[in-house]
């Protein structure tokens, strides 16, 4: 996870070919994830499977920042801000997120909670970094919570392992809130590459014995398993992020974060053709519910000074 600071806003004049398909492709390729852990855990223990992709990741990375040679950090605080976020993005926040789709949480649902968090950083940022949150803002969050609650509640059984998984995608939620809000505070600002490599390294080196430890590294090499995780590893962590940082750069932030709402619903239609997990049709309303209050809470809150 890189923190995204653009100095100066793109000429919107002479925007690139690519610049007009690139939100749809961002969209297409995170909601995508999902469908593909989901996939991807049918062969693997999920911490296992995370380490595994975390170990593709940085075996494209580390020859990328050999020919490109960023520069590192320099102060050793410049490094403790990128550990930590690399313990609550990567370690945290995806390892969670692996553990509750493990254990029963559908594509759709883990989308959704996890959407949830842009509306959960409005709500804390006014106590942790002094920003305001208006009123529309808390109508967006009450939208987002209630169209979440909707969808839980649809399930035909939330039975305990279901449970636990919700609590781990909540869990997961929290993580890349702490995680935003953290970047928020300290201002963290390096070189992309750079600083994913530490992060991924970071988490590598958590998850890594975890895995060994707790799931014995058992894999089971399919074509499948292979091809969710090459999707993982490179679509959606390298792509999907380069992606993001060059509409940010080009100051075409608030586009993206429009288009963000539409993660849930996308993921949930990309489930159903791929992997048939199909949803109740209430909970398709809580969906729209939910996506109304995202959209309406990064709309109120890029009006803000």
């Amino acid at each position: 996870m890189q923190p995204l600071h653009p100095s100066a806003p793109g000429d919107k004049g002479s925007s690139p070919f690519w610049s007009y398909g690139a939100p749809a492709l961002f969209i297409l390729l995170w909601s995508g994830g999902f469908t593909a852990l989901r996939a991807g855990i049918a062969y693997a223990e999920p911490i296992t499977y995370l380490a595994l992709r975390y170990g593709v990741v940085l075996a494209v990375l580390l020859p990328l920042f050999l020919v490109m040679r960023p520069p590192l950090p320099r102060r050793p605080a410049e490094w403790g801000h990128q550990v930590v976020i690399g313990i609550l993005v990567q370690t945290l926040y995806f390892g969670l997120a692996y553990v509750a789709m493990r254990l029963g949480v559908s594509a759709g649902l883990q989308a959704l909670i996890l959407s949830l968090q842009p509306i959960l950083v409005g709500f804390l940022a006014p106590v942790l970094v002094h920003e305001r949150v208006g009123v529309v803002q808390w109508v967006g969050l009450s939208l987002g919570v209630l169209g979440a609650a909707l969808v839980i509640l649809t399930r035909s059984a939330v039975d305990a392992t279901a449970a636990t998984g919700i609590l781990c995608s909540f869990g997961a939620l929290l993580a890349m809130t702490a995680a935003t809000l953290y970047e928020k505070r300290f201002g963290i600002a390096q070189h992309p590459v750079c600083s994913n490599l530490i992060q991924y390294g970071v988490g590598f080196a958590a998850v890594l014995p975890l895995a060994w430890t707790l799931e014995g590294m058992s894999v089971s090499w399919t074509g499948p398993m292979i091809a969710a995780l090459f999707y993982l590893a490179v679509g959606n962590s390298l792509v999907s992020v380069t992606l993001l940082l060059a509409m940010i750069r080009r100051g075409e932030a608030s586009r993206v974060s429009a288009l963000f709402f539409l993660i849930p619903p996308t993921a949930a239609l990309i489930a159903w053709f791929v992997i048939d997990e199909t949803m109740p049709p209430l909970a398709w309303l809580g969906m729209g519910l939910a996506a109304a209050g995202v959209a309406l809470a990064g709309r109120s809150a890029k009006r803000q000074p």
